[in-house]
């Protein structure tokens, strides 16, 4: 590489959950790591703050500790309501381990941030990406301060519109994500807000209305829907006004609760099939494939393994190869993440409906079993599709422990360097 750039091994462009898990586990195995994005943090992100037991499962192997946010709420239960109004009590597993919790964004992004900097990652932000030249061994990008980065390869995890998707021509045209989702952060809230609750309303589906406690009587509370499906995206102000006059709603969240700031919309893309996952030296992760579950919209999971999917990739293939990074890259997400999504999408189809919803409900909540697993499937305690995909059975495949069950152990050591500057064997 030339030496009047900056220079680094791999740039990762975003520093949400799909670029600091990459970061981490890049830095773990020596390899040298830039991290730009152009907010200066902490910062807000739009979302649930919803944590499912996958997105735990990989936050305790990365070495983050739930103590280190001081919002982070373990969830030990969740309430639906189907909708025809009837309530269901799902509990999760007691005594062994997280299966569930909630944790502001503009939290636990930075706590992930600060922990692949630890990791030896460097930071510059707020800097924006702007345009990247593929080069044989290495790429140069652009950035917003006139500053070019040298790197044998990108991880580009900068969302759902990101600028290194336009840059290398590869999206899909006018595409504007597949849900959309409304929140609002709520203080003062009332007994009844103190568990998970997601009303299935007839109006919405398959998208819903949640409430996701958070501590001090404070809570996150939202609504999805599908692009286009019973709503236009443009009338999400005046739905969610609506919505919050609902007698039902609104006797959960208490008649004291007082709204925080303004409620935000996002898009949330869901179209990981149809997104292409990389392009030449260039790996795409996170937001930016697409890779939310279409069946409900949650993507920090589905983020941070790809991340990490993304980085295995690099180290397999060393710095010369972009070819095997790619091969590994889309192999590696087909057989761990492709086959859930699909199937998620095919019970989008089936819960737009209003009799499929109630009677999936319904038998969710014929006996302790069924409510027992039903939770631990709703939040992805193993895969969407497990019963479909016979290579994945296992013996506890089904009684797995939650995260954080004991304290992790020391994830800082590096057990092998991969070497990415050196020259290439001929």
């Amino acid at each position: 590489m030339q030496d009047n750039y900056l220079s680094t091994d791999v740039l990762i462009v975003g520093a949400g959950p799909a670029g600091c898990a990459a970061a981490i586990d890049l830095c773990r195995k020596g390899v040298n790591v830039t991290i730009i994005d152009k907010a200066a943090f902490p910062r807000d992100k739009c979302c649930g703050d919803g944590l499912t037991t996958d997105a735990l499962r990989i936050l305790d192997e990365l070495g983050l500790r739930p103590e280190s946010i001081a919002s982070w709420n373990t969830v030990t239960d969740a309430v639906i309501y189907s909708p025809k109004r009837k309530k269901t009590t799902l509990p999760l597993p007691k005594g062994k381990g997280q299966f569930a919790a909630i944790a502001p964004r503009i939290e636990l992004d930075h706590q992930l941030l600060k922990l692949a900097c630890k990791e030896g990652a460097n930071l510059l932000c707020p800097l924006g990406f702007l345009d990247i030249e593929q080069l044989d061994d290495h790429v140069k990008v652009k950035t917003t301060d006139d500053t070019d980065i040298l790197a044998r390869y990108v991880i580009a995890a900068d969302g759902m519109w990101s600028s290194v998707r336009k840059a290398t021509n590869n999206g899909i045209e006018r595409y504007r994500g597949d849900w959309h989702a409304f929140r609002q952060y709520f203080s003062n809230t009332g007994p009844n807000a103190q568990h998970l609750t997601v009303w299935f309303e007839t109006d919405l589906l398959p998208g819903y209305v949640w409430l996701f406690p958070l501590p001090g009587q404070r809570a996150n509370v939202g609504f999805g829907i599908l692009r286009d499906h019973n709503h236009r995206v443009q009338d999400m102000g005046r739905l969610w006004k609506d919505i919050l006059t609902r007698p039902h709603i609104n006797e959960v969240l208490g008649a004291q609760a007082i709204p925080e700031g303004t409620h935000k919309a996002w898009p949330i893309p869901t179209r990981m099939n149809d997104l292409k996952v990389s392009k030449n030296r260039v790996l795409f992760a996170g937001d930016a494939i697409g890779i939310a579950d279409p069946m409900t919209g949650e993507g920090i999971a589905q983020a941070l393994l790809s991340g990490r999917l993304a980085a295995l990739a690099l180290l397999e293939a060393g710095p010369f190869d972009p070819s095997v990074a790619e091969s590994n890259y889309q192999s590696s997400l087909d057989k761990s993440l492709a086959r859930d999504h699909k199937f998620a999408g095919q019970l989008q189809s089936f819960l737009t409906s209003s009799l499929a919803t109630e009677m999936a409900i319904k038998a969710s909540d014929i006996n302790g079993w069924t409510r027992r697993n039903f939770a631990r499937w709703l939040f992805e305690d193993y895969p969407r599709a497990l019963i479909f995909t016979p290579d994945r059975w296992k013996p506890g495949a089904l009684t797995s422990d939650g995260a954080y069950k004991v304290k992790s152990r020391n994830v800082s050591a590096q057990d092998e360097e991969y070497a990415f500057t050196g020259e290439q064997n001929e």
